[in-house]
This record gives structure tokens, C-alpha cells and sequence, in this order.
């Protein structure tokens, strides 16, 4: 049986704002990519998710991202290496003391807006990103585009790498996301990211914003928690895809 992961991103609030239903969506998801505080996120929020993640048994990601917590990590920068590797550690860090206080850990690594759109196509930028994980534990999975610089720079390093696929944003022909500045970039039909969740798992296929077939070999599937109405439509999701002869599981 084909078998698929389905992340979210959770913990994108600060203080008293919360932004992402992370209880509910905690009930539906296999791993959690939570917010360390540089895009989203405050230490209170980060216990309390990684605490209701170890209750449910879903993985603890960190989603780790530029300094950017006015632009919602979205806005691209210029971070000198050394200065971003150390961040991405130190992120990895903040979110490690919590998964450990509720009885598990962190279990991967996935870039998060600006971040992870740079370093599909940035090596210099990819290989601060792969250090930071190197020097916040060796032995982390990286979650990130198919074909980036990322995940080649991060395999030759030793590191796990997963390739991820997204069920509600548009892809271009070469098989990127389109920037979100641009219309149509994110799908925002229901029964077509359902439609195109189903796809992704069992054909490893989407279409292009062109109309293009394009092939996405992906053990993830991100939903994004900020989507109006993330919740039923990842319930939707998950029931479509077990439907559908999909088993969703965390990957190995």
C-alpha cells in the first residue's frame, strides 16, 4: 500500500495572537512543523504545541526561518553564512527543550517561507542550512523541495533528506512553487487540493500552473495552517487519501 506523511505548519502565533488551530489540526496531521520564534511562535507557544504533539503521538518538527517575525519569515534576506547556520541551530535548539520536556524530541528539519524558496536554487545560503542542522544533531531529516540544493547538499553531508510535496500551493513546469506574489499561487478550491493530495501520494504527479504534468516524488504532504479553513480540509484530505488506498503514517 502506497503511504504518504501529512505535515502542517503549527505554532505560527505570538503571545495572545494565535493564528493556526493547532489542537485540531494536531488530531488529523502525522508531523507537526512548529514555528521556533524567528517567524512565528514564543516559548510558551512552542511547549504547549510540542506537549499536545507528544499527547497525540505526531512528530515535532522544527520549521526554522530567516529573522523575520514582522514579515512573517516571508520577506527574502541576505544572511551572511555563518550568521544563518547559527540561527537555524539555535531555533533547532529553543525546540529541542520542549519536545524533551514532554517526553520526545525533535525528529526533523524544514525551512520555512523565504527560507525554503532560497535555498531550493541558493547553495550557499542551502549549505548555512545544512550546517545548522549539523551542529544542532548530525542525525536530523531535512524536509525540503524534490531537487533543491537543499536536500542534494544536505545528503552529501550525511543527513536523511525527505522530499515534500504541497497540496495547496501551485507549482511552476520545473516543478517549483510559484512565488505567492503572484495569482493563483496558492489553491484555495477545496476538492481540488484533495484532488491534487490524492495525485501527489498515489501518482507522484501534479499539474503545473501552466497545465503541464509534473512529476513530485514526495514522502510528505504539507497542508499550510493558516488556509481559512485548514481543518476540515485536512480532514478532508486524509479521508480522501485512506479512501483512496493511501495509508497516512509518518515517514521512516
Amino acid at each position: 500500500m502506497t503511504s504518504i506523511d501529512l505535515n502542517a505548519d503549527l505554532g505560527e502565533g505570538f503571545g495572545r495572537w494565535r493564528l493556526t488551530d493547532d489542537e485540531e489540526l494536531l488530531s488529523v496531521v502525522t508531523s507537526a512543523n512548529v514555528a521556533c520564534g524567528f517567524h512565528a511562535g514564543d516559548a510558551a507557544t512552542m511547549r504547549r504545541v510540542c506537549e499536545q504533539a507528544a499527547e497525540r503521538g505526531v512528530r515535532i518538527g522544527a520549521q526554522v526561518s530567516y529573522r523575520d517575525l514582522a514579515g512573517f519569515g516571508r520577506r527574502a534576506m541576505d544572511v551572511p553564512s555563518a550568521e544563518l547556520a547559527a540561527e537555524v541551530a539555535y531555533q533547532i535548539g529553543a525546540l529541542e527543550v520542549f519536545a524533551r520536556a514532554a517526553g520526545t524530541r525533535v525528529s526533523y528539519v524544514k525551512p520555512h517561507g523565504a527560507l525554503y524558496n532560497r535555498v531550493v536554487h541558493d547553495e550557499e545560503q542551502a549549505a548555512a542550512v545544512v550546517d545548522g542542522v549539523l551542529l544542532a544533531d548530525g542525525s536530523l531529516p531535512v524536509l525540503g523541495l524534490p531537487g533543491s540544493r537543499l536536500l542534494e547538499l544536505a545528503g552529501k553531508a550525511g543527513l536523511p533528506t525527505v522530499a515534500e510535496a504541497f497540496a495547496d500551493r501551485a507549482y511552476t513546469a520545473e516543478g517549483t512553487l510559484v512565488p505567492r506574489g503572484e495569482q493563483g499561487a496558492v489553491v484555495t478550491d477545496p476538492e481540488a487540493v484533495v484532488a491534487r493530495s490524492v495525485g501527489l501520494a498515489r501518482d507522484g504527479a501534479v499539474t503545473s500552473h501552466s497545465g503541464a504534468r509534473v512529476e513530485v516524488r514526495a514522502r510528505s504532504l504539507c497542508l499550510h495552517g493558516d488556509t481559512p479553513g485548514a481543518v476540515e480540509l485536512a480532514r478532508r484530505v486524509r479521508e480522501r487519501l485512506t479512501a483512496s488506498g493511501v495509508r497516512v503514517e509518518a515517514f521512516a
